[in-house]
């Protein structure tokens, strides 16, 4: 299978001054992905913030103006929006940005799948959120981005898909390498593979200096991978270098060729995810109809 590049720009960790490299406004997010595009990748997972203070923000409003600049010059990119339960609990703030419609919908909105500890803060997802969430996207049409952090948010999944929350095909991101979870090594990564649900894409990431093994492994593997300045600002492990989402693409490019794998389009992708086309349809194709989802 080709390569699925799911591209992390900003994230909702990395300040300027932690890494002048990282976009953080409307117009720097849209740069970077524009120049994400030109070097070549499938789809984009976004965070929003705010101009000013620079934190992470729920509001669709900059959630709408970032992807009207994305689809601007790319109309058949593969858009996942953040509901992160990290900074925001209340359901109304999370689902904000799974309500834009139109030319704005999202094709995708993330789903972590169960709480977790980071370094300094925890992601909170009760059961209920997690269901309320998944809920949501599925009577919008939008497809949920399954984050994984070890393998019991898999076995987590299954069970939505047995309660008919989630309809295969799945994406999942299996983010590696935090601190109280999954760690960044080959068992670990092969258990969770191995325990997907049938008719599953994935893509491996790794926090820190973990991302460049768990996209290695990844394109070795024969899977997607996600990177960008969301996990990880340094270019080399000894941390001497910032990296810039560039310079994070093109060695990917680089890891990719050298392994004869193609990056996959975004059309490729929309077919195997049952999304709808682009250019003005975004979100899942109905499975009675074939048409799209409002």
């Amino acid at each position: 299978m080709d390569l699925i590049v799911n591209f992390t720009p900003t994230g909702m960790i990395p300040y300027k001054k932690m890494t002048p490299c990282v976009p953080v406004t409307v117009n720097e997010i849209v740069d970077d992905v524009y120049n994400a595009v030109e070097i070549g990748i499938t789809m984009v997972h976004l965070h929003a913030r705010d101009e000013c203070s620079e934190d992470p923000t729920y509001r669709a409003e900059v959630y709408g103006k970032i992807i009207e600049g994305i689809r601007s010059f790319s109309q058949e990119l593969v858009i996942a929006v953040s509901t992160s339960g990290r900074t925001f609990q209340e359901f109304e703030k999370r689902a904000e940005p799974l309500q834009l419609e139109g030319n704005l919908k999202p094709d995708m909105g993330s789903l972590t799948l169960s709480s977790l500890n980071f370094n300094q803060i925890a992601s909170l997802n009760a059961p209920d959120m997690i269901q309320t969430l998944a809920g949501e996207m599925k009577s919008r049409g939008i497809l949920p981005e399954l984050e994984a952090f070890d393998a019991g948010m898999i076995n987590y999944a299954k069970y939505l898909q047995r309660k008919g929350l989630l309809e295969p095909p799945h994406y999942f991101n299996l983010i590696l390498g935090n601190i109280a979870c999954a760690q960044a090594d080959l068992l670990h990564a092969g258990i969770m593979i191995r325990d997907l649900p049938e008719n599953s894409l994935w893509s491996l990431a790794g926090i820190g200096n973990s991302q460049l093994m768990m996209n290695a492994l990844a394109i070795a593997a024969g899977g997607g991978v996600r990177v960008g300045l969301e996990d990880n600002i340094w270019f080399d492990s000894k941390r001497t270098r910032f990296a810039s989402n560039s310079d994070l693409l093109r060695r990917i490019h680089n890891l990719a060729e050298a392994n004869e794998r193609r990056i996959m389009t975004s059309a490729e992708l929309r077919k195997l995810l049952n999304l709808q086309e682009g250019f003005g349809y975004y979100g899942r194709v109905s499975r009675e109809d074939g048409k799209p989802q409002a």
